[in-house]
């Protein structure tokens, strides 16, 4: 759906900044009716320009503050290693994200967890248990410098 105009990006920027924000309040802000508003969101819900709402949550205050990035080269590029790696890595509860990559590793995992002793315990309970594993490299993240949870797609003035 790229066929989004000015209003439909606009709404789209205010749901990412405020996913509970009222049809009416978003209404006027872009100027539509109530109605006519929520038809909009309906219709990008429908349309899955829309893919459900969350709750942003603060990972310092639930005790996980540290983020981990991990690059995971297989044993080899063979379908049913890639199925069987991805079914694994997906029953890991501390992975935030997991990307197939291009280039020297094969996965980018993000763990968060809440130290260096957890993520030895992560280590050892699930990423040295992964199959097909040849390489593993960790890297700690020292501070966020950017941790957008949206995309800006409409003009600064819905912010």
């Amino acid at each position: 759906m790229h066929n989004l105009d000015q209003t439909d990006r606009l709404i789209l920027d205010l749901l990412q900044a405020d996913g509970r924000m009222t049809h009416a309040a978003m209404a006027e802000r872009v100027h539509l009716s109530p109605s006519a508003c929520l038809r909009r969101v309906k219709r990008l819900e429908e349309a899955g320009v829309i893919d459900g709402y969350r709750a942003a949550l603060n990972l310092d205050r639930l005790g996980l503050g540290t983020s981990v990035f991990v690059e995971i080269s297989l044993t080899s590029q063979k379908e049913d290693h890639l199925d069987e790696f991805e079914d694994a890595v997906m029953q890991v509860p501390e992975v935030l994200s997991c990307h197939l990559m291009a280039g020297d590793a094969d996965y980018l995992i993000q763990l968060v967890v809440a130290d260096v002793a957890d993520y030895e315990r992560v280590h050892r309970t699930h990423m040295a248990r992964l199959p097909h594993v040849a390489k593993l490299k960790s890297s700690f993240a020292l501070r966020g410098v950017v941790a957008r949870q949206g995309l800006r797609l409409g003009s600064e003035s819905a912010r």
